[in-house]
């Protein structure tokens, strides 16, 4: 089958109600927020969502009533604090009632590379004084060597990872650099994987860097070619961080009815990521857009 396709028919064919997604991997950069608004115009439901810092984008999912259960360690706005549509629906089910799976940034990198190395469970020593150590998605166990007393993280293993990358090829052999977060454990860890990327590229391309693929093409199931589809978070050499629409966004939430509108405005009145874009104005965009090249060293590959 063809891994090339729209953003719409790849949430439509890879994300069903039900399912548990792992997004925002690269923690404050590469969050894929095209895709979270294809999904939420799609209007999926009874999602559990994964990821260490998500930045507004589980707030903007929760707010739109597509989340059942959290399993991150902060849901909020970096830039401003904790997310407005989170704050309801934990403290007052609004717009329903959310199930919070509590962990450590460390730990949830834990639980991904768990699952991708074929895991049940990877040891720590650390939460272990929190007071979330004591959920379910921790054990405390001995270890066969020291008998030293640690703490075991459950395999995290998503029915799917949707990850933003700079550049891929057909197949989903994908680039990646800046900083990586989890999305190497995501993308192994999860049973499927849609790339949004800024650049399809030929596979002599990928052979050219062989350093640089962060994912295997064989994991990706879909690969959807969406410029900016990581805005306002940025993806380091095509687009700086849009810190202005954070603060707009965290203003614009404070009450339920102003989030309704500044959905209606963002996600539902628009057709799609590129209609989106036009929203901003070709200005804004240009603003975002680094100008300039910062080249690496050159290194040689040869024997």
């Amino acid at each position: 089958m063809p891994k090339v396709k729209s953003l719409h028919e790849a949430i439509a064919t890879d994300v069903q109600d039900g399912m548990s997604v792992a997004m925002g991997c690269g923690l404050e950069s590469l969050i894929p927020f095209a895709a979270s608004y294809e999904i939420i115009r799609q209007r999926k439901t009874d999602l559990t969502l994964i990821c260490p810092i998500s930045d507004m984008q589980f707030d903007q999912l929760i707010g739109a009533g597509c989340v059942k259960k959290l399993i991150a360690s902060w849901v909020g706005n970096v830039a401003a604090g904790l997310g407005h549509n989170y704050r309801r629906a934990a403290e007052a089910g609004i717009p329903r009632p959310i199930e919070i799976e509590e962990h450590s940034n460390f730990t949830i990198g834990l639980g991904l590379q768990a699952a991708a190395s074929g895991l049940p469970f990877l040891p720590t020593k650390t939460v272990k004084g929190s007071d979330f150590a004591n959920g379910e998605q921790f054990k405390r166990v001995n270890c066969p060597f020291t008998g030293e007393e640690l703490l075991a993280v459950r395999a995290i293993r998503p029915d799917v990872a949707i990850l933003h990358v700079q550049r891929a090829d057909n197949e989903g052999n994908a680039h990646v650099w800046g900083n990586f977060g989890v999305t190497r454990e995501a993308a192994l860890a999860a049973n499927k994987v849609i790339l949004t990327c800024e650049e399809i590229v030929d596979h002599e391309v990928i052979l050219s860097d062989p350093n640089r693929t962060l994912i295997p093409g064989f994991v990706v199931s879909s690969v959807v070619h969406e410029p900016f589809g990581a805005h306002p978070s940025p993806t380091q050499g095509y687009s700086r961080r849009d810190d202005d629409f954070y603060f707009e966004y965290h203003k614009a939430t404070r009450t339920r009815e102003d989030f309704e509108q500044w959905l209606q405005k963002y996600v539902h009145g628009v057709k799609d990521h590129r209609s989106f874009l036009s929203l901003l104005g070709s200005e804004r965009i240009a603003k975002l857009t680094p100008r300039g090249n910062l080249f690496s060293p050159a290194v040689s590959f040869n024997y």
